[in-house]
């Protein structure tokens, strides 16, 4: 990229691109349909029976996912505070804000999930999510970085659909929508430069209240990644910086009116309300192993799962392959000192690389004895507290999207005045798409989820749960095990509650886990499924069952009529007497 070519970082002097013509849009169309299709590609497996499928690599997040979708419907149909929610951890509730409820999705796509069910839902999300963060990404990059739309759409796919991301959506849809976060990093880097400040930062601040609501991780790494590259700019360019400081800092005042006014009493519920938490210090050994950037992720299609055994079992962030980190290394090397959009995001991606690193460096998939930088971060640190190291990788991200695009659009505005050089600007702009071959992701594993009990289905479930009690199905909802109960809450869309639950709380000293401690019912039937038998019911034991029961205003037991549920079922006659059997369910009424 020469410094002719636009600039992030310094477009006043460069011209704006032209004016959009019609002409434009069958290749704006080209690129949102091939996205899509890669969307599709990904969610393959669930795309022709989505009611019947889960995810094979992370089934309990898929399903959480369904139930916040769930959520999103309830609110509606209800006009419920979306902020929190009893019908999940019942009668304590469960803080949404501090559960990433992805709320700017699930909100609009109420219709959908009341139309066609959580599971339609949660396939439709996928797809766009993916498609979304790409186009998203290729609109801004051939709007303000980019002259070539191929060098756009190369940039856009890779953002849409990086190994990492396709990791996340193996089950966790808010790493995947991440099409907001384009136009944030466009308008932070452009503050300043167009001298309409006021509705810069009211620009600004309306996407940063959105993204709260997809996904406050995603939104913390993009603030970080921002700050680093706006302090290295400074540094590298301070005239420039200077010139720009006054309506930079009037525009980020109104951004920050405008989003903290906004997000104020979210952010204050997120944090000082009900079942409310500060730090997450379980995810904070999370970091990023180094070799994994020269390593094929599980799911491209020249990954193998067997990679995981000798790597550990990480999320995917940074595995973006051996042929795309050499290409951005020499994109790199050859364009820093003629760009400095390059330079900032060198440095930047340098950064968050280092950090991502987490307390204790890892090397191809052991601990060393090195501490890294994070270990030196308090794990009670303000919102930093909440961040999971390795997902700083998702700047990275980014920036290699943007240096794909740069790097391609330079070698197609070289001057061809000789054959060799036609020769070197072609075979360059075929390395870049080259190595980006090997990271088509593959069709994600899905398999069977078997639907819920006709007594859930069916509405059998009303007669039996009146106004102020819950239903309790077997085992119930918890981090280790009811993901299928959980699933039925989801799928009746939240019209009856449930105990405890699969979410993020706080424990007894106010510091984030998953879920709660789990109550003598839960231990018994956990233990009754993996020790295959039945274990002894004292009269103890059968009283604080009781008053688990009692606690959770429970009105009726569910269990899922099946031989493997035998033990189970026969335990569950001991602790409160013979049950009744519904079709496919075996049921307790127990107040």
């Amino acid at each position: 990229m020469t410094d002719a070519a636009p600039e992030v970082a310094e477009p006043a002097s460069t011209p704006e691109p032209p004016a959009r013509s019609p002409r434009r849009w069958p290749w704006h169309l080209a690129a949102a349909l091939v996205y899509l299709g890669l969307g599709l590609l990904v969610m393959a497996h669930f795309v022709g029976a989505p009611n019947d499928r889960v995810s094979g690599h992370l089934a309990n997040d898929n399903t959480w996912f369904e139930w916040l979708l769930s959520h999103g419907a309830y609110s509606v149909r209800h006009l419920s505070d979306p902020l929190f929610s009893v019908r999940q951890n019942y009668p304590a509730g469960v803080n949404m804000m501090a559960n990433t409820s992805v709320l700017g999705v699930t909100l609009p796509l109420a219709p959908v999930t009341m139309l066609f069910g959580p599971k339609v839902a949660y396939v439709v999300w996928m797809v766009l999510g993916l498609a979304g963060t790409a186009f998203a990404t290729y609109w801004v990059l051939q709007r303000w970085v980019v002259r070539s739309r191929t060098a756009a759409f190369l940039g856009g796919a890779f953002a849409g659909f990086a190994p990492g991301v396709v990791h996340h959506a193996n089950g966790q849809p808010n790493f995947v929508s991440n099409f907001v976060l384009p136009f944030i990093i466009i308008a932070v880097m452009r503050l300043g430069v167009t001298g309409r400040w006021l509705r810069d930062g009211i620009v600004l601040g309306l996407l940063v209240t959105y993204q709260v609501f997809i996904n406050e991780e995603n939104l913390t790494v993009t603030a970080l990644s921002c700050g680093v590259a706006i302090i290295v700019y400074a540094a590298l360019r301070p005239r420039a910086a200077w010139r720009r400081a006054k309506h930079f800092l009037l525009a980020a005042a109104v951004t920050t009116a405008v989003a903290g006014t906004l997000c104020a009493y979210p952010l204050w519920f997120q944090f000082n309300g009900p079942q409310s938490f500060a730090s997450l210090p379980t995810y904070q050994s999370w970091g990023e192993d180094l070799v994994t950037y020269v390593t094929f992720a599980r799911d491209t299609i020249v990954g193998d799962p067997i990679v995981e055994k000798t790597m550990g079992r990480p999320e995917q962030n940074s595995w973006f392959g051996w042929p795309l980190t050499t290409v951005v290394v020499i994109a790199i090397l050859a364009l820093v000192w003629r760009s400095v959009t390059v330079r900032v995001a060198a440095i930047t991606a340098i950064v968050l690389a280092v950090f991502s690193m987490g307390p204790r460096i890892r090397w191809a998939g052991t601990y060393t004895d090195v501490a890294g930088i994070w270990h030196y971060i308090p794990d009670d640190l303000p919102v930093i507290g909440l961040l999971v190291p390795s997902r700083l990788t998702f700047g990275v991200v980014g920036i290699f999207a943007l240096i794909i695009a740069v790097a391609f659009d330079a070698l197609s505005r070289v001057p061809r005045k000789s054959l060799p050089v036609r020769l070197a600007s072609g075979a360059g702009m075929l390395a870049i798409i080259a190595a980006l071959v090997p990271l088509i992701p593959k069709p994600l594993p899905a398999i069977v989820d078997e639907r819920p009990p006709l007594f859930i289905t069916s509405g059998a479930w009303k007669a039996y749960v009146p106004e102020g009690r819950s239903l309790i199905p077997l085992p119930p909802p918890n981090k280790f095990a009811g993901r299928d109960a959980l699933g039925w809450s989801a799928w009746a869309e939240h019209e009856f509650p449930v105990p405890e639950g699969y979410f993020l709380g706080p424990n007894e000293n106010g510091i984030g886990r998953a879920g709660v401690a789990s109550s003598m019912l839960t231990r018994l039937v956990n233990r009754t499924v993996k020790e295959n038998k039945v274990p002894l019911i004292t009269p103890k034991v059968r009283a604080q069952v009781q008053d688990d029961i009692r606690r959770f205003r429970g009105s009726v037991l569910v269990l899922r009529a099946r031989p493997a549920n035998d033990n189970v079922r026969e335990m569950v006659n001991q602790l409160v007497g013979p049950g009744e059997q519904y079709a496919d369910a075996w049921v307790w009424r127990v107040g």
